[in-house]
């Protein structure tokens, strides 16, 4: 039964509801996390330890809360949980020093987790080892089994094994790394008499090693084995070849129930083998002199002994000789065999027999031999002797004498390497026999005759003597070559001259400098006109290449191959732009490209356009005479004409001025507008423009004229700041008109009155009859003046601040 009220659990029930319906997610919080190691952090190896690690979380009442533990030892997982109690235990019973190191517990509840602080666990102390032997007394150089074990431990080891001397310091006799508690090794001991064995280990942790004490002590007895063997030779230490000899090894008073084999040993041959004891019989013959071996073994262990037996001969090996030593074919050689008796108390030189063999296939029965030398004659030779003494056979052969005839030299024969020669080139010689027998010696003899002669000597297959020679400029230099090829010192040499060169090299001569010439000989050429170039060589070995270049073009114009010693290009419509210097370049197969000398070539116009110039010229010289004919005549018909120059005041009172001949040039040659504001540019306005077309203009003529005094009371009239000054003609119809800059134009007088119009200014026009300033007539109804061509008569017309003229 619930001990809890029945309104708590209804009203629990229904939050929990009413949260679920909500759609909220939960909320939580990991407060903290403990890590606790008992009994504590530091312990004795073999304590029960205990690894406590809990969780404190707060959240809004989250049922069934699940935690996942995980716990680690440097950094290494070694336990994992998910439970929803808030801590758990992991135990390590015993603990031992490999548990030594940092704990971490790590607890992740839903998207969060959290990890404790470390905890360091130091383990002390190490189990003391176990050794064990398999068997305690020995004897020396026995192989036994040894365990050194700590059953406790865990973790990476290495065991050592150890011997004590009562007199000496400890010696290590074996190390052997293990990934368990325990190692087995299999040890040898060498040294006889009593000793101690232990053993000890270390293991590594993350922190560093820890060692161990050392195992129990285990007495050992190392018992010396008595199997050194004796040997005797039999009958006497003078050993004749021939001779039977007994050798006997054995071992005296062998351990009992210890099995022991001997062997009888000679140049690393076993002979004989036997148990205990052994004897071997033998015939000694020649080289059986050297060192006889006795060796006794049990087990690892073993003894021997050494015995030297000199085996003399009764008579020397045969010695196989030839003379000459060196031989050639066609040359009579001799074999001789000879052999030499040392006791002759023991062997009679009568009973000597020799045979000389070769290829142990033919035989002679004597100690000499002759020949001739040839191809069937080589080959290997040896020779046996044979001598009877005391019914015993003594047979002994020679070493194999090779006997091979060499080969003369044969005439050599000179070739240039490459097959090519180029003229003014340097260059290579081969010197060559087909036949002869290595070494041969070649000696080549060049045309100058202050130079020493070359030497090769060609010793291997496949070399060859090639000598290097410097420029020759004729063909003829060939015939001075001299080649000598010898093989033998007895030999004369063999002796080949460079004529043969000619007719088996291909000698090429480069091209001489090319001559550039022009056809037609001339250095102008007219336009239109064909220009034949000619390239000619004057030495050189064909075929040759020819191109044609012009000085102005990177390109060259023309070129071709030809066997010919002379070609041509021709540009058969010559141009302006053909003209320049031109050079041609030739080569050959000698790769020297030549140049030839620069030819200018200057192309003049073509008769057609020379008689066009000429025309136009006279033509153009009559035009101008023309034309100053026509100049002159105008000025005189200018002159005779007269003009007439009105000019009215701009206001009630005119000043007119008298000006001299300069200041009237003065005015006359100034620009427009350098005074103010000048009427010479003003057009017309009004209708009174179209009648100034009308006005024929007429050359001014200058005289001295009388200056009037102006009005000393009168103003001159001002436009703004500047005082303006102008210069009036009045036209045919009575309108001021605009004299040009530079000249001055002399209407003829009319008094014809120009119609009135309005420009805008309030009736201050000048040319339309309306007053200027206030009222004054200008041209209208005004006295025309007659223009005289010695004296023109100028007004000056002040004309009031804002009034227009010709407007």
């Amino acid at each position: 039964m619930d001990p809890r009220p029945p309104n708590l659990l209804l009203l629990l029930s229904s939050l929990l509801h009413l949260a679920q319906c909500d759609g909220t997610q939960p909320s939580y919080i990991i407060d903290s996390i403990g890590l606790t190691i008992l009994p504590g952090n530091t312990v004795l190896s073999g304590t029960a330890v205990t690894l406590r690690c809990q969780v404190s979380i707060s959240h809004d009442n989250i049922p069934n809360l699940t935690h996942t533990f995980e716990l680690t030892w440097d950094n290494n997982p070694i336990h994992s949980a998910n439970t929803a109690e808030d801590s758990i235990e992991y135990h390590l019973n015993p603990a031992r020093a490999a548990d030594s190191g940092s704990y971490q517990c790590r607890v992740k509840v839903k998207e969060k987790s959290k990890t404790s602080y470390e905890q360091y666990l130091n383990v002390a102390g190490l189990q003391t080892p176990i050794l064990h032997l398999n068997s305690t007394t020995h004897y020396e150089s026995d192989e036994f089994l040894a365990t050194c074990s700590a059953p406790e431990e865990k973790g990476s080891f290495v065991f050592r094994f150890y011997q004590r001397f009562r007199t000496r310091p400890p010696q290590k006799l074996k190390q052997l790394p293990s990934k368990w508690n325990s190692a087995e090794i299999t040890l040898v001991l060498r040294d006889v008499g009593d000793s101690i064995l232990y053993c000890e280990y270390e293991i590594y942790l993350t922190s560093g090693a820890k060692h161990s004490n050392s195992s129990n002590e285990i007495p050992v007895l190392v018992k010396a084995l008595f199997i050194a063997p004796i040997m005797n030779v039999l009958p006497s230490d003078e050993i004749f070849e021939g001779d039977i000899v007994d050798v006997v090894c054995k071992v005296v008073d062998p351990p009992k129930n210890v099995e022991v084999e001997v062997f009888l040993i000679k140049d690393r041959t076993i002979l004989k083998k036997g148990n205990v004891a052994l004897s071997h019989r033998f015939r000694v013959q020649e080289g059986d002199s050297g060192e006889l071996v006795c060796k006794a073994e049990r087990g690892n262990a073993q003894k021997e002994t050494y015995k030297n037996i000199i085996v003399k001969e009764l008579f020397s090996k045969p010695r196989l000789i030839v003379t000459p030593t060196v031989i050639f074919e066609g040359d009579v050689f001799t074999l001789t065999c000879s052999s030499s008796i040392y006791y002759p108390d023991r062997i009679n030189n009568n009973s000597m027999q020799f045979t000389i063999s070769k290829d142990n296939s033919t035989s002679i029965e004597s100690d000499t031999y002759e020949a001739v030398a040839a191809a069937d004659k080589n080959g290997n030779y040896t020779c046996e002797v044979r001598i009877t003494s005391s019914a015993r056979v003594f047979v002994k052969e020679s070493p194999k004498l090779t006997v091979t005839a060499k080969v003369p030299v044969s005439k050599p024969k000179l070739s240039v390497v490459g097959g090519t020669l180029v003229l003014g080139k340097p260059f290579q010689l081969l010197c060559h026999s087909d036949r002869g027998t290595l070494p041969i010696t070649y000696t080549l003899y060049k045309p100058n005759k202050q130079t020493s002669p070359e030497v090769r000597v060609v010793s291997q297959p496949g070399e060859q003597a090639v000598f290097s020679c410097s420029a020759i400029h004729t063909r003829s230099d060939l015939n001075s070559f001299l080649c000598h090829a010898k093989n033998g010192q007895n030999k004369g040499p063999e002796t080949e001259s460079g004529q043969q060169l000619q007719r088996s090299t291909n000698i090429i001569e480069p091209v001489s400098k090319p001559a550039l010439t022009v056809q037609p000989n001339t250095r102008e050429i007219s336009e239109g006109q064909p220009m034949v170039l000619v390239c000619s060589l004057q030495r050189g070995s064909p075929p040759f290449s020819f191109s044609w270049h012009h000085s102005g073009r990177e390109e060259a114009l023309y070129s071709n191959t030809s066997k010919k010693m002379e070609e041509s290009y021709t540009i058969n419509d010559v141009q302006r732009e053909d003209g320049g210097e031109y050079y041609c370049v030739s080569t050959n197969s000698a790769n020297e490209t030549k140049h030839s000398h620069r030819v200018r070539i200057r192309v003049t116009l073509a008769g057609w356009k020379k008689g066009l110039i000429a025309f136009f010229c006279i033509f153009l010289i009559i035009i101008l005479i023309l034309a100053f004919i026509f100049k002159k005549c105008l000025r005189q018909f200018k002159r005779r004409r007269t003009c007439e120059l009105s000019v009215k005041s701009a206001s009630t009172k005119v000043e007119r001025l008298s000006l001299t001949q300069a200041e009237v040039i003065e005015v006359a040659n100034a620009t427009p507008g350098m005074m103010g504001k000048s009427i010479w540019s003003e057009p017309v306005s009004g209708s009174d423009s179209d009648d100034l077309n009308s006005v024929t203009a007429a050359e001014p003529q200058y005289a001295d004229v009388q200056t009037r005094q102006a009005d000393p009371n009168r103003e001159p009239v001002k436009e703004g700041t500047n005082t303006v000054y102008s210069e009036v003609r009045n036209s045919t119809q009575g309108v001021p008109v605009q004299a040009e800059a530079g000249s001055m134009e002399c209407p003829q007088a009319n008094n014809d009155s120009s119609p009135h119009g309005d420009a805008g200014h309030h009736g201050d026009d000048v040319g339309h009859g309306d007053d200027v300033g206030h009222g004054d007539d200008v041209g209208h109804g005004g006295d025309a003046n007659q223009c005289d061509p010695s004296v023109i008569d100028e007004h000056i017309v002040e004309i009031n601040n804002g009034t227009d003229i010709g407007e």
